[in-house]
């Protein structure tokens, strides 16, 4: 089966605290806001204590177009994706060469040609390389990208595929627009880069002995019908609008544990066999209903937390973040895990590991 073989980050400069984020959101949005004091908790309740953004927080109050936008996401993203590739392949000794395709994720910029196609003109990747560009999978997309790169390995045994996640959600950020949505997704919203590395069955690796690494075992797509205005975005003139509903962690505490449960039984399975979840922590409320939804003791969600307290939600990056942390430990050999994340659609993307 395919494995996570590496994991490489691109983190912005501009690190910013919450309460900095918060302070700067209540002299934006008092005169908008009557109940502004009532609402400002929600940056306080989130559990997140900083997050970075591709620019510095002043540059947030200034008007700026959707082509100025667009233009700046271009740049920066081209830059973090650069970093975390060459963070992702360094740290294992793999050539530039030696992938074979690039999945490349995204939902918070446009580019065309796509990101990996510039990329390619600056770092030294095979000309013949496979290009899988992917848009608008929002928060799900890091984990979908996994599972088709791990359908790619099942395909191609002896690849090499990278999963290329980029997201500058703080380029979205309207100004103008008074909507309790864009007040909560400025409470949440990161900027970030990741790249994994997957290998097929028949790749020699090294693989050195002091991890073991996960192997993808399968993995399910499922949409919910009829929920399009659950999440996503609202693209007008001026950009992206985000768009959330209030119902998200009703939808999580209903909807999930079926779809979960059914996934492991497929495979005869039940969450007390899993001893790691590495979930797409959307922000408080979702991490919660996690719980309830699945009984997951807290120790289950450790990884995923300490990625929304030092990240914010960066969108399709932040469940690689999440399985980053967990490629940094000693976990033993036979022990199983889930990796799962939500987005628009509305949609859930789960892995089931097991590490070898």
């Amino acid at each position: 089966m395919p494995k996570i073989f590496s994991i490489g980050l691109g983190i912005p400069d501009n690190k910013i605290y919450q309460t900095e984020i918060m302070n700067f959101a209540k002299q934006l949005f008092s005169d908008a806001f009557r109940d502004i004091e009532r609402l400002l908790p929600v940056f306080q309740n989130a559990e997140i204590e900083s997050r970075y953004f591709t620019k510095q927080l002043e540059w947030y109050g200034e008007d700026h177009s959707f082509a100025e936008k667009n233009e700046i996401f271009i740049e920066n993203a081209e830059r973090l994706c650069i970093k975390a590739i060459e963070h992702c392949l360094n740290q294992k000794g793999v050539e530039y060469s030696e992938i074979d395709a690039i999945y490349t994720i995204c939902t918070s910029g446009l580019s065309t040609p796509s990101l990996e196609a510039r990329i390619i003109n600056r770092l030294p990747f095979r000309l013949n390389v496979k290009r899988i560009p992917i848009w608008g999978l929002g928060c799900v997309g890091g984990a979908s990208g996994l599972s088709r790169a791990y359908e790619y390995c099942l395909a191609f045994p002896k690849a090499k595929v990278l999963v290329l996640s980029v997201e500058l959600c703080s380029l979205t950020f309207q100004k103008n627009d008074h909507s309790k949505s864009n007040l909560i997704g400025t409470s949440l919203f990161g900027d970030g880069a990741a790249c994994a590395l997957l290998i097929g069955d028949e790749v020699s690796a090294n693989l050195d002995g002091i991890q073991s690494h996960p192997t993808i075992v399968d993995t399910q797509s499922v949409i919910m019908r009829d929920s399009l205005d659950v999440m996503g975005w609202d693209v007008k003139n001026d950009g992206l609008h985000v768009i959330f509903s209030k119902d998200i962690p009703m939808i999580v505490r209903k909807w999930l544990q079926p779809n979960v449960l059914s996934f492991l039984r497929d495979h005869r399975m039940n969450m007390d066999d899993i001893q790691h979840f590495a979930a797409h922590p959307g922000g408080k409320k979702v991490m919660d209903a996690y719980v309830q939804a699945l009984g997951l003791s807290e120790e289950k969600l450790t990884d995923s937390r300490n990625i929304l307290k030092n990240f914010g939600n960066m969108s399709s990056v932040t469940i690689l973040f999440v399985l980053k942390r967990m490629l940094e430990k000693e976990i033993n050999s036979g022990e199983w895990g889930i990796a799962l994340a939500l987005g628009p659609g509305f949609s859930m993307e789960q892995l089931l590991l097991r590490w070898d």
